[in-house]
């Protein structure tokens, strides 16, 4: 289908690195890349951040590239 582009999605991740919510922020032009990228990033699990030694929530801007 040749299709490429970045997705760039909002992710909210919790204080235990699981992904609590996903908002696409940038979508590639392509509705399947966005769907791939909004699956796969439910399934990920960050490093959380921290304020001192103490895991916080936070919003993370991800980019997702799809290249040939």
């Amino acid at each position: 289908m040749q299709e490429e582009g970045r997705v760039l999605l909002d992710v909210y991740i919790l204080p235990d690195g699981l992904v609590g919510e996903i908002k696409l922020k940038r979508t590639s032009g392509h509705p399947r890349l966005d769907q791939a990228a909004l699956e796969a990033v439910k399934r990920w699990k960050y490093q959380p951040a921290r304020r001192g030694n103490v895991p916080i929530p936070y919003w993370y801007v991800q980019p997702i590239d799809f290249s040939l």
